[in-house]
């Protein structure tokens, strides 16, 4: 991907204070899994070494959460929602059904580094977002 050496942030927090970040920057009441602020709008240049991708931000709750409703560990959700945190700071995006696969493919491409195979993690495919509307 470009990014080998980067910088970001990683925040765990709790559902209230996701919400509240939530609801400030995206206008979205409640809380979610996993927020990406990127440090830059434009394309990414990553020749600036160290280059500073930005924020993530996990909740925990929320993660352990997805966790016990789909039967893995809370290691393997972690892992799964820092991916797709990454892939949103260098501009990915799941906004259609195409972007959602291509996506869904990247964060394959990464949580392979870390061992995983497909099936390790059907459960949180965005793709399957946009088959079940």
């Amino acid at each position: 991907m470009g990014f080998s050496k980067s910088e970001l942030s990683i925040l765990f927090t709790n559902n209230d204070e996701i919400a509240e970040l939530n609801r400030k920057y995206r206008g979205v009441n409640g809380p979610t899994d996993v927020l990406s602020f990127p440090m830059h709008d434009d394309p990414l240049d990553p020749s600036n070494e160290p280059y500073l991708l930005g924020d993530i931000v996990i909740s925990v709750p929320m993660a352990k959460d997805i966790a016990e409703q789909y039967s893995t560990n809370l290691e393997s959700v972690v892992d799964v929602l820092l991916c797709h945190g990454i892939l949103h700071l260098i501009g990915y995006d799941h906004d259609n059904s195409e972007k959602a696969a291509d996506m869904d493919q990247q964060t394959m491409r990464l949580l392979k580094l870390l061992g995983y195979q497909k099936n390790d993690i059907d459960w949180y495919l965005t793709s399957k977002w946009y088959s079940e509307e």
